[in-house]
């Protein structure tokens, strides 16, 4: 009995070495992989008509440069084609509660191809969008929030910027529109 014992204690001890053994074989593999899977040319993940980073940090920088310039602190974000964060930057002592905003102005402007500061005076008590902010969850609809296009027109992306008065959020996020063209 003490016999039979000990030896299903060893085949369960080497079954759990195998387990444990297979295991850690898999997981590498799952590291692995992915890097061999990649494909060597990441252009091809690229979308046509989207933002490009580098494109997205010279829109911040310009931002960046306006805030600096008119003295004030602000989060500024850049969304691409799909509404997506592309790039951020929160200056330092910017207000915390104006990152949220600043990439819902971003969000905004591209989920409706105009700027906040349009869409805001559409939806102004007895215009046509009146409550469209509830409808989509962290829609903005006060300026700060300005659409990016490539030199031939197409929507790229969009600014969001925050942290200050309304025209002075517009007037950084046209700056950095104005990075681009």
């Amino acid at each position: 009995m003490a016999h039979e014992t000990r030896t299903t204690l060893n085949i369960r001890c080497i079954g759990g070495l195998l387990l444990a053994a297979l295991l850690a074989v898999g997981c590498c593999m799952a590291v692995a992989l992915p890097a061999q899977a990649a494909p060597a040319d990441a252009a091809k993940l690229v979308l046509p008509g989207d933002i490009t980073l580098a494109q997205a940090q010279k829109v911040i920088a310009a931002a960046q440069a306006k805030a600096v310039e008119q003295g004030t602190l602000m989060n500024i974000a850049v969304v691409d084609a799909g509404g997506n964060l592309k790039a951020f930057a929160r200056m330092e002592g910017a207000f915390l509660g104006s990152i949220d905003i600043s990439i819902g102005k971003a969000r905004t402007a591209r989920f409706f191809n105009m700027s906040t500061k349009e869409l805001g005076d559409a939806a102004q008590p007895g215009q046509p969008l009146y409550g469209i902010e509830v409808t989509n969850g962290n829609l903005v609809i006060f300026g700060g929030g300005e659409l990016l296009r490539a030199k031939d027109g197409t929507i790229i992306g969009a600014v969001g910027v925050s942290g200050s008065s309304v025209e002075n959020d517009m007037a950084v996020a046209k700056a950095g529109v104005a990075a681009l063209n």
